[in-house]
């Protein structure tokens, strides 16, 4: 049941009302509205709370497009398919989503333009595919590749997800044991060599005791600094500018520059396989491609090749020697568009770049932890360093005092 706010005017004393209603859709709440002797004027649907607490997850979306394909195949209308997704969706905002999507197609839209008004939980591969679907009357076949595109993709993510965890979880355990160091062994050693005349402390012990000074009295300065730093970095990284430079970074970085790269490529064919195998006309699909990519560089580089396609290049040619595109994929889409098998091309560029994901994956775990093992030692020789010079100092200053007596 959907939940619609109506303003409605009272036929008999001209007065206007403003309350809620709960039905299956906006012919039924006008309809519950008419029967309490109201006319409605206005009447939306209320958007719910559900949505701030129930994110909508890709295996919900997979498991909607393969439930949808195997009823439509099985001989189901769409809405009473729909309906029964519906029922056993146990994500509450994305039944919602769904009953949103019924009461449109019950209204005499398009399954594919009900999906595009909600941009945020369908995007455009799935509803371009879905419009090409319901044109060539397969729908039931391109949910079901639309449910393996988005798995593969998904795991191609998660891949790369696991294989930036370990660092980060190093890189925090790093920090904790350096905070720990400057804010309870520093303080502790100050006050040793504070009680001790004549003791000249060296650099990097000064150094680390103002750096535990300011964390030990200044930390609500350095937490709001901390907080400023990641709420405008995070609004720096969602403009123009801010993306460029890290989308850059993605592509150029080293470990990670080969990883994100291979990523890109397999995401380019594999969204260009899923499209072309539904009809989706060559340009069409560049377009769609540019925003699947998920890189404003690469976006580009196939934008202007879309202009060059316009203007009667072969897609190879638009490619070919661009910085942006891996040398492979020109090479493999010329044997494509030679023998007029594109698609099959496509596909196998996607799956060699999803191994070679695999493969990266593997190269860069074996060679984070020697790397995070050497940035941790520097990190304990420097503390530690900084605790014992003064001591070594102390030791021979004593020594010579003595040799002299």
């Amino acid at each position: 049941m959907l939940t619609f706010t109506y303003h409605a005017r009272n036929a008999k004393t001209g007065q206007k009302i403003k309350a809620k209603v709960q039905a299956d859709n906006e012919q039924s709440a006008a309809k519950m509205i008419r029967e309490q002797g109201l006319t409605p004027i206005v009447i939306q649907l209320e958007k719910s709370n559900v949505f701030r607490f129930n994110r909508i997850k890709v295996k919900d979306k997979i498991l909607f497009s393969r439930q949808l394909s195997t009823l439509i195949n099985a001989g189901l209308p769409l809405v009473q398919g729909l309906r029964s997704v519906a029922g056993q969706t146990t994500n509450k905002a994305f039944k919602t989503v769904i009953n949103q999507v019924i009461t449109d197609v019950e209204a005499g839209k398009s399954f594919s333009q009900s999906l595009a008004a909600h941009p945020k939980v369908f995007n455009r591969v799935y509803v371009s595919l879905v419009e090409a679907s319901e044109t060539s009357g397969t729908l039931d076949k391109g949910l079901e590749r639309l449910a393996d595109q988005q798995e593969k993709d998904a795991d191609i993510i998660s891949k790369v997800r696991g294989a930036l965890i370990y660092p980060c979880i190093v890189l925090l355990v790093m920090m904790g044991v350096v905070t720990f160091m400057i804010v309870k062994v520093l303080p502790q050693v100050q006050s040793i060599y504070a009680s001790l005349p004549g003791v000249s402390l060296p650099l990097v012990t000064r150094i680390l005791l103002d750096v535990s000074h300011i964390v030990i009295h200044d930390w609500p300065i350095v937490l709001i600094v901390i907080v400023l730093i990641i709420v405008f970095g995070s609004r720096w990284a969602r403009t123009l500018g801010g993306r460029r430079i890290i989308d850059r970074i993605k592509m150029r970085a080293w470990p990670i520059g080969k990883l994100f790269m291979k990523m890109y490529m397999a995401r380019f064919a594999r969204t260009g396989t899923t499209l072309v195998s539904a009809g989706v006309p060559i340009i069409q699909v560049l377009e769609i491609t540019a925003d699947a990519v998920d890189n404003i560089h690469i976006s580009d580089s196939i934008k202007k090749a879309i202009e060059d396609v316009k203007g009667g290049k072969a897609l190879s040619d638009a490619l070919e020697n661009d910085p942006n595109f891996l040398e492979l994929v020109p090479n493999m889409l010329r044997i494509g568009e030679q023998s007029g098998a594109m698609e099959t091309m496509m596909a196998k560029i996607a799956d060699y770049y999803e191994k070679e994901v695999d493969n990266e994956i593997k190269a860069i775990s074996t060679i984070i932890e020697p790397v995070m093992m050497i940035i941790m030692g520097l990190i304990a020789i420097t503390i530690v360093t900084a605790i014992l010079l003064p001591i070594y100092g102390l030791v021979n200053q004593s020594g010579f005092t003595g040799q002299g007596q």
